[in-house]
């Protein structure tokens, strides 16, 4: 493997703590001729889901090579493995709980390292801090130009995370969920293109929405659209379907959240 020149960082760890600082300061005392990128350090505290949802959406903006470390481990000190991930284009180092499991799913190209080459570990090992003692350190030395195959070997049994499906229940008909709330409180579905093309093709076609006891049947091509305290749906910059509110909160409006089902029907005209 060549040198990279970029190692990104994604956890739950949040900014209040020195966590986020010492996980650079690791990649710098191995690699210091680096670029470090901090994606997010929000994500909801435990939820791999949440993590997942957050490196899918990121990674593939950067330069071929980047190294992604990602980091939501509720399982820090048990028996999860620390994994290398390697796609046609970049490499990851996330523990064994499913994290990169939508990178897998749009990735032809997924290959997997338990790693166990603990001389490059800093040492001694924490239990409650794989990301200084094993993450960051292996990020320096991929970094660095060490080859994936020298941190451990190749596996396939590594826990993949039961994603939710969207599901046809019609000819035009589709059954989905929240997938994720963001800041704004916007409700990102698991509704892409592959599921309704005629939602994403840049025309308003008829539709029908039902979440959580409303529905919704204006599709707007941008928040600033949305009118007063409507509810509305968008295709959001994600490539999935979203429900929004204009300069408000779709999820407070409607007490729905991750998990909330959804409904779609293509082509509703109304009674």
């Amino acid at each position: 493997m060549s040198e990279s020149h970029i190692v990104t960082f994604t956890t739950d760890f949040g900014l209040s703590d020195p966590f986020v600082g010492i996980l650079h300061g690791v990649v710098l005392n191995i690699q210091s001729d680096i670029t470090i990128v901090d994606i997010c350090h929000a994500v909801a505290s435990y939820d791999v889901l949440d993590g997942a949802w957050t490196i899918a959406q990121a990674y593939r903006f950067f330069p071929s090579r980047s190294v992604h470390v990602v980091v939501v481990d509720p399982g820090v000190g048990s028996a999860r493995r620390p994994l290398i991930v390697e796609t046609d284009s970049y490499i990851f180092i996330a523990p064994d709980n499913g994290v990169l499991s939508l990178i897998e799913a749009r990735e032809p190209k997924f290959s997997v390292r338990h790693i166990t080459a603990e001389r490059y570990f800093l040492q001694p090992v924490s239990q409650t801090f794989h990301g200084r003692d094993i993450f960051a350190p292996v990020a320096g030395w991929l970094s660095k130009g060490v080859a994936p195959a020298e941190f451990g070997p190749e596996i396939s049994d590594y826990v993949r995370l039961p994603l939710p499906q969207v599901e046809r229940v019609g000819q035009n008909s589709l059954r989905g969920v929240v997938l994720k709330v963001d800041k704004f409180g916007n409700l990102i579905t698991n509704i892409s293109e592959l599921d309704a093309p005629s939602l994403f093709g840049g025309a308003s076609p008829a539709v029908s929405i039902l979440i959580a006891g409303l529905t919704v049947t204006r599709l707007c091509q941008s928040y600033a659209q949305g009118e007063g305290e409507e509810i509305f749906a968008i295709v959001g910059s994600s490539g999935y379907l979203e429900i929004a509110a204009k300069q408000a909160s779709a999820a407070e409006k409607l007490a729905a959240g991750v998990g909330t089902p959804v409904g779609v029907v293509l082509g509703f005209t109304g009674p």
